[in-house]
């Protein structure tokens, strides 16, 4: 086990690692305490809980969320049961991300209406804290009816810390009030302080101010690490319209014009050569690692409690010494 120094970190474990190479990622963040915790998404890739699942058998330190899962295409219960089982295999270390994707993923891969997110989040929130006590549940919302459901199993604990991913003022108000933490992602460094000083204003209580940021970092081809990361920025930019409206609200509008317009034209590999340095810089960790860390402790610098690393691998690196620098080097911040 390494030292407890170093920075919280928690690590988002995505679609661009193989099964083999996120165990092997997770067999290894068992040798770090200062990392928090491990994250996989779920959209049109592997299922978050049974990949979870896995992971919980090989990390056995970190806790294990779901960044994020999407509240209409499971019910309620159906969450609540995943939750509770991830719990019992690895040990009381689950995380809930939930977010309410798009329309145009929930309506055109779900066949499900994307009617009403703000209201659909605040009463599958209170379902779950409902159904997590482990007494039988009857409830009639605008969404859900349940009649008399009770978990088979006892849940190990009597709640599971629920996070948020917000983009609009709404959602992030909603999380204040309900949710153990908040789920940031691609928020300009302007914005993202501004955010979380509001945050730090309002709330009261513990509450985790998580964010997530795309993070490619290489000292033998820093340049394709930047690439890479401008590829994914180039993506969500291209086809997530909040996160579009949000970067282009933040000072970079032109920038989100061009690289639709590329995207639009020639594909993602266009649209990703005219990402700027700046906007790269002002929403990444990328490039080597000195870089790197100085990008991370910016981002710290806004008052985010958990940053939260999407690892992009670097094309040409060996995977394996990759994992190890990244995970030495933020252990030693």
């Amino acid at each position: 086990m390494k030292s407890s120094g170093g920075i919280k970190t928690g690590y988002s474990l995505g679609t661009l690692l193989s099964i083999d190479e996120i165990l092997r990622f997770s067999n290894l963040a068992n040798n770090y305490e200062n990392v928090h915790s491990l994250w996989v998404p779920e959209t049109w890739g592997r299922e978050a809980f049974s990949t979870l699942g896995a992971i919980s058998q090989v990390a056995t330190r970190p806790k294990l969320g779901t960044a994020i899962l999407n509240i209409y295409s499971r019910t309620p219960s159906t969450i609540a049961m995943g939750g509770i089982t991830l719990d019992i295999l690895s040990g009381n270390r689950t995380l809930l991300g939930l977010g309410v994707s798009t329309r145009a993923i929930v309506e055109g891969w779900h066949g499900i209406a994307f009617d009403r997110p703000l209201a659909r989040m605040r009463e599958i929130v209170g379902l779950l804290q409902l159904i997590w006590t482990g007494n039988p549940v009857s409830f009639k919302g605008d969404f859900f009816s349940l009649s008399n459901f009770k978990l088979l199993h006892s849940p190990p604990r009597p709640s599971i810390p629920i996070f948020l991913a917000a983009v609009n003022p709404l959602m992030i108000a909603l999380s204040l009030s309900v949710a153990a933490g908040i789920l940031l992602y691609l928020r300009p460094f302007n914005a993202l302080r501004s955010t979380v000083q509001k945050i730090r204003d309002e709330i009261t209580r513990p509450f985790e101010l998580a964010s997530v940021f795309i993070c490619s970092i290489s000292d033998i081809y820093p340049d394709r690490a930047r690439k890479r990361a401008a590829k994914t920025l180039a993506f969500y930019v291209s086809v997530g319209a909040y996160y579009r409206t949000l970067i282009s609200n933040s000072g970079f509008t032109d920038e989100t014009e061009t690289i639709v317009e590329e995207y639009n034209k020639r594909g993602l590999d266009a649209a990703s050569n005219v990402v700027s340095d700046n906007l790269l810089d002002d929403i990444a960790i990328c490039g080597d690692y000195e870089h790197a860390r100085r990008s991370l402790h910016r981002f710290i610098s806004t008052g985010i409690t958990l940053p939260i690393l999407q690892i992009n691998p670097v094309k040409g690196e060996d995977i394996q010494e990759s994992f190890n620098k990244l995970l030495e080097t933020f252990s030693n911040e």
